[in-house]
């Protein structure tokens, strides 16, 4: 079990509310900061600790590694010093009948610190402004015990968050009405841009007119296949990428969901990529190989325009997150 402590004094209202954390990828000079690319190294059932107003309040079980995802605009004037290119990560977030303030049992926490990016400071329990720490292991403990948490409950917390997919729908079909409602795009554009989201209508055709088969299985009836976007279609930068067939894969259901949460991606070359995060006998029961010798093909310019995003953005590659 991995934990997590973010700091959410500024945005915790809007974050708690909103089921989510979010963060921006990086500093506002464009400078590497761990505390966000932590957003990536979140999974799911990962138990994190909200801390504001000087004290432990929430306890959030992750739903959704972080995603591409502008910044919410209920964050309002209290974001306008961060980019608004970032990463949202979707929580199930429980509030605690009896909030801790870790201030009050530092000396007990103060030998577990992690040596680097802690989220108190290490001589007064102060709380930084930080925003996502790692939680060692005997951190985490003393924190739930703290709490009067059980290992049993935070499996049953767990069981009950679910994957996510409920929530990730859900804003989907916020950014889907928005399309709606955009009276400078025609109703025809706003038609397939909607249906672009579930792989049919235009962008379907469009990505039909040169993807054939499945890249891994070789399956080639159309009715095995969902027509996947490279680029999520939630992250697309505007409706030309949305419907846009370059941006896509013909994939068999199971394929497209490794490939949609970020299990398996492709190099420029053809490479199957598969993340360290699943383990390779479960994946070779469902008939996928994790050997980096397998090769799916070619990919026109297009396509590996897209495929650059879909490695740094939505593959789960741990090593890719390391600077």
């Amino acid at each position: 079990m991995k934990y997590w402590w973010v700091n959410q004094n500024q945005t915790a209202k809007q974050e708690i509310e909103g089921g989510y954390m979010w963060s921006p990828k990086r500093n506002r000079d464009n400078s590497y900061n761990q505390f966000y690319k932590n957003m990536r190294l979140v999974e799911n059932g990962n138990i994190v600790f909200s801390y504001y107003d000087k004290r432990i309040q929430q306890l959030g079980i992750i739903k959704r590694p972080g995603f591409s995802r502008i910044q919410p605009s209920e964050f309002g004037q209290t974001g306008e010093q961060w980019n608004s290119d970032g990463w949202l990560v979707l929580v199930d977030w429980q509030k605690l009948t009896s909030p801790i303030s870790p201030k009050k049992f530092f000396h007990q926490l103060k030998s577990t610190l992690p040596d680097k990016y802690s989220p108190l400071n290490k001589e007064t329990g102060d709380g930084l402004q930080n925003y996502l720490s790692a939680v060692p292991g005997p951190m985490a403990t003393i924190i739930l015990e703290k709490l009067g948490i059980t290992e049993s409950d935070i499996v049953e917390m767990s069981w009950k968050a679910g994957d996510g997919e409920d929530a990730l729908q859900q804003l989907d079909a916020i950014l889907e009405q928005q399309i709606l409602n955009n009276t400078e795009i025609d109703e025809t554009e706003q038609d397939a841009t909607v249906k672009a989201r579930r792989g049919q209508g235009r962008y379907r055709k469009n990505l039909l007119g040169f993807e054939k088969s499945c890249r891994i299985t070789g399956v080639t009836d159309q009715r095995l296949l969902r027509a996947s976007h490279i680029k999520p279609w939630r992250s697309c930068a505007n409706n030309h990428e949305r419907l846009d067939g370059n941006n896509g894969l013909l994939l068999t259901p199971h394929i497209d969901h490794l490939f949609d949460q970020g299990y398996i991606t492709f190099n420029d070359q053809g490479d199957l990529l598969v993340s360290s995060r699943i383990d390779p006998n479960q994946l070779s029961r469902i008939g996928i190989s994790s050997n980096p010798s397998v090769n799916v093909g070619t990919f026109t310019s297009e396509q590996k325009f897209y495929l650059k995003f879909h490695r740094a953005e939505v593959y789960l590659d741990d090593n890719q997150q390391k600077e």
